[in-house]
């Protein structure tokens, strides 16, 4: 079976929020609702079942312009989802956060798109390829 061809356009992002807008764009065209800000939700989608993926059918993303995205999705944006994570101790646990802007601060810490990254490599049947 030949994989499904898809494209990111890496010139679209320019946060956290245009990721996940080009995200759906690509991934959930004809879909009523839109997917969250959330790396669950991207895992979640990921494993196929709605949106343009079918469970294990492979998939090829081509990340175009993906240094955009990279410097998009940096060290700032980073700092700024965990530290909006510690503004809301009630629904999530501020611990990790805590630890991760910790390494993110001392230069050894993963980049949202670091973390964006990891979700598409747990997906054996989708091939991400960073041009």
């Amino acid at each position: 079976m030949s994989p499904l061809t898809l494209r990111l356009e890496g010139s679209r992002v320019d946060g956290i929020a245009s990721l996940y807008r080009e995200l759906g764009r690509v991934l959930m065209p004809d879909e009523p609702w839109t997917l969250g800000e959330s790396l669950d939700a991207l895992d979640d989608l990921l494993y196929g079942g709605f949106g343009v993926l079918d469970g294990a059918a492979p998939a090829c993303v081509t990340w175009v312009d993906h240094a955009a995205s990279r410097a998009a999705l940096g060290v700032e944006a980073t700092r700024a989802y965990y530290r909006a994570k510690l503004e809301r101790p009630e629904v999530y646990a501020a611990g990790p956060a805590q630890r991760a802007l910790d390494a993110l601060d001392a230069g050894a810490g993963e980049t949202y798109f670091d973390l964006v990254l990891r979700v598409f490599a747990d997906h054996e049947n989708i091939e991400l390829v960073l041009a």
